[in-house]
């Protein structure tokens, strides 16, 4: 920015509609909470100083939001009791430097864009005071831009103070402002409460502004979303669905075939290559990564995993990466997952590998070809080539105290309903039997077998009810 921005942030209400225990703040769209999406985008900005005004719930607020690491500085700051806008920032005044310019937003503002802020900060051009602005049809409860008949604004005038005439205006403050930081430092300390609601209104600044000589200048939009914000349950579900589309048509327009954009729900950040295709219902958390060419199935939830190229995730799979980059979800080049596949932290798919309906895989890595097609369990465990899994059969990986590895090498076969208790090594080219229970390490190339010898009565006759005497 050719001018240094600081940005003053405003979440000290209660969020009485909202009708939660939770501050509406931290109440989530997209993943994140609304506070947080406040947050980035002043990141974007590169904000020299990020003030953020608390109140209800101030050490809830204060512990649930973080600063990104392109933020110079994130503070809070509190307003107790809370008198209005206008007290809101005096809060904040002390912390902020003279030079530059003030960028005053909303913590329930969640979808302001940084290209808009990006224009209110060169509209104000560090000596003038930039109001964001919009024409609503229904301008109710907002204040409203009043003009001079040169156009020129004048004041913003709030809802129950407005006359008739004034509530006819269509132009509504958004809540957002760019102001010179000495000027805004001073007009606040002007402020009163003498209106309507008694409080300190932080849109009075116009006035004093106008006063001074200081030129007010409107950066009018016409993105309702941008500047909508939260006070209830249901604005909540409307402004997330309006996120989901955004994120939708930004997808669309990468190449991204979706089966309905309207079905489709990102919660963290979703990467896509050329030719992804994904079907309706999926959910995607944290970060995501989609290789060229790779096809999502219906109803997937796929969160902190990267899916090579060619890859298919039948419909219901749930892919649960962990949250450090190591724990991610690998799933590699043209492997077939699901459907009603769990892929748990840790776990890393090499090429062309099958994991199929009802199986699991946590911290474990299965190499190029390996197959577990049904029913299976797979904890802990390195897989070698071209393995093949037997329907039902799982890794005893823990003890009660610890974890345990266990090692299949390559072309290794387990039969159906092997249970491997760990820590064990099943040999390269070996065979288990079905129904073993394994608790040695096995041989390359040998048969290995561990179960009851098998043993028949001829002739056996089940009980029945008439056998059965009576107490």
């Amino acid at each position: 920015m050719a001018v240094a921005v600081n940005v003053v942030v405003m979440a000290a209400g209660k969020g009485t509609r909202m009708k939660s225990r939770l501050p509406k703040v931290l109440h989530r769209l997209g993943g994140r909470a609304l506070l947080q999406h406040v947050l980035d985008t002043a990141a974007a900005l590169q904000a020299r100083r990020v003030v953020v005004i608390t109140g209800h719930g101030a050490e809830q607020v204060e512990a649930g939001v973080t600063a990104r690491a392109s933020a110079a500085a994130l503070q809070f700051v509190r307003q107790e009791p809370q008198l209005g806008t206008g007290h809101a920032v005096q809060q904040a005044a002390p912390l902020l430097p003279d030079e530059g310019v003030v960028v005053v937003l909303s913590g329930d503002v969640p979808l302001i864009q940084a290209d808009t802020l990006r224009a209110l900060i060169a509209a104000s051009a560090g000596d003038k005071l930039a109001l964001l602005t919009i024409a609503f049809d229904d301008p109710t409860g907002y204040g409203r831009i009043v003009r001079d008949a040169g156009g020129a604004v004048q004041a913003i005038v709030e809802q129950k103070d407005a006359s008739e005439a004034q509530r006819e205006i269509k132009e509504i403050y958004s809540g957002i402002m760019a102001a010179p930081a000495k000027q805004l430092k001073a007009w606040l300390a002007k402020l009163d409460n003498q209106n309507a609601q008694g409080e300190y209104y932080l849109t009075d600044v116009v006035k004093f502004a106008v006063a001074q000589g200081v030129a007010v200048t409107a950066h009018r939009i016409t993105d309702a979303a941008q500047v909508a914000g939260v006070n209830s349950p249901l604005q909540l579900a409307e402004l997330e669905r309006a996120y989901q589309l955004r994120i939708a048509r930004g997808l669309l327009e990468q190449g991204v075939r979706l089966a309905d954009p309207a079905r489709l729900d990102v919660r963290g950040e979703l990467r896509c290559a050329q030719d992804v295709e994904i079907d309706v219902g999926c959910v995607f958390t944290g970060q995501v990564e989609l290789g060229e060419g790779v096809r999502i199935g219906p109803h997937c939830v796929i969160g902190n995993a990267r899916i090579a190229a060619g890859a298919v995730i039948h419909p219901y799979t749930h892919i649960e990466g962990g949250t450090s980059e190591s724990d991610w979800v690998e799933v590699g080049a043209g492997a077939l997952i699901g459907p009603y596949a769990r892929l748990r932290p840790g776990a890393k798919l090499g090429e062309d590998v099958h994991i199929g309906n009802f199986v699991e895989v946590k911290n474990s890595t299965l190499a190029s070809g390996a197959k577990a097609n049904h029913l299976a369990y797979l904890g802990d465990s390195q897989v070698g080539a071209r393995v093949n899994y037997g329907a039902g059969s799982i890794t005893a990986n823990y003890d009660g105290a610890n974890k345990h590895r266990t090692v299949i090498e390559d072309d290794v076969h387990i039969g159906s309903n092997c249970v491997l208790i760990a820590p064990v090594t099943i040999g390269a080219g070996g065979t288990v039997g079905g129904g073993s229970t394994i608790t040695k390490n096995t041989a390359p190339g040998a048969l290995t077998v561990a179960r009851a010898r098998q043993a028949s009565v001829p002739g056996w006759t089940r009980p029945s009810k008439s056998s059965v005497k009576k107490p």
